[in-house]
């Protein structure tokens, strides 16, 4: 198998990107599809101000048992209209919780969360809707096993800002010493920073033992043309962090749901600070059940997976930070990038990662 270092890694998941046509539009959705028959899932919502759909369907008290997509989406709660493409495309193939006696009788449970971006194109009403969420699950279901998954300023990515810079999508993987793989796929449009201000370096980059420290020259001139923008921008009243953490080890929907929840802290390294009264920070956990878990292992052997995804998610987001090469300038904002403030650095390759 080839290694993507992207959430495609773990066999069977699928990742589509579709983008608001427009001059100014700024916005887009992402799908995660999960393979035929669906995934375990969880989720796990911390932010205060959450725009989403179909969270409360898995709680593992109720009654749906898998899912076939997880939708991210911008246009704050106007974009979650592009679950419903995804709804109807599902239908068609008759994926879904079955309701009576045809196989056609389903109803797709499509989970979802959006992003603030509304205006960050220059045009307020330029946002998502079941055209873009058909987009993007069809782009996901156009692509081989294990592709690789565009990231930076694209799908949910598209507008999304974070502390002032231009935000986007990340993803990473890794494979545990047990043979599970684990992955995950990240929207940073934080209110908070992803840049320590003293040194200019990413928070996220502080866990993997080698920070990349900006001269100080550069530091404070990239200081002082942040503040410039910020100066000159409407402050957003709410952003978000989103993201999917997945493995191919079979999960139970209470363990998904701790899965999700620990992944929270992949946020807490890489933005500071999270989950305020404006933030709407969710994540979701997939479990593809591909690998069942060593017997003699004991239930303490989930804890490299949780470990993992929190990991994972703290590089996501250094991906996503470092991998939107251009800000944008324009009638909704001037967003620079981390890029074009601080040039380009090489990544820090994580994927021998053990989940410590």
């Amino acid at each position: 198998m080839t290694n993507h270092d992207a959430i495609t890694d773990v066999p069977g998941l699928r990742v589509g990107h579709a983008r608001v046509a427009g001059p100014r539009a700024l916005s887009g959705t992402t799908v995660v599809l999960a393979p035929e028959g669906g995934a375990v899932a969880g989720v796990d919502v911390r932010g205060g101000g959450p725009g989403t759909r179909e969270t409360d369907a898995l709680d593992p008290r109720n009654v749906v048992r898998r899912i076939d997509a997880v939708v991210l989406t911008g246009g704050s709660a106007y974009g979650l209209d592009s679950a419903a493409g995804v709804m109807a495309w599902l239908e068609e193939r008759g994926r879904g919780v079955r309701v009576g006696p045809e196989p056609s009788h389903v109803v797709p449970v499509v989970p979802a969360a959006c992003v603030f971006d509304l205006g960050r194109g220059g045009d307020f009403a330029a946002r998502p809707d079941a055209s873009t969420g058909r987009a993007a699950v069809e782009a996901a279901a156009a692509t081989e096993l294990h592709a690789r998954v565009g990231t930076g300023a694209v799908g949910a990515g598209t507008g999304a800002v974070v502390g002032g810079l231009k935000g986007g999508v990340g993803t990473a993987s890794t494979v545990l010493e047990s043979g599970i793989t684990v992955g995950a796929l990240v929207v940073v449009n934080a209110v908070g920073s992803a840049v320590d201000p003293e040194t200019g370096a990413l928070y996220g980059e502080y866990f993997h033992g080698r920070p990349a420290h900006p001269e100080p020259a550069v530091h404070e001139a990239a200081r002082l043309r942040l503040a410039e923008a910020l100066a000159r921008n409407t402050p957003p009243p709410l952003n978000t962090t989103l993201a999917v953490v997945a493995t191919d080890a079979a999960l139970t929907r209470a363990q998904a749901q701790k899965f999700a929840g620990t992944a929270h802290d992949g946020i807490a390294r890489a933005v500071r600070p999270v989950h305020l009264l404006n933030d709407g920070d969710t994540v979701f956990a997939l479990a593809t059940g591909a690998r069942e878990p060593d017997p003699d292992a004991g239930p303490l052997a989930l804890n490299e997976v949780l470990a993992a995804g929190a990991d994972l998610v703290t590089r996501a987001i250094v991906r996503a930070v470092r991998e939107t090469a251009e800000g944008v300038t324009g009638p909704g904002g001037d967003f620079p990038s981390y890029r074009e403030l601080y040039g380009p650095a090489p990544l820090v390759d994580s994927r021998s990662n053990k989940g410590s």
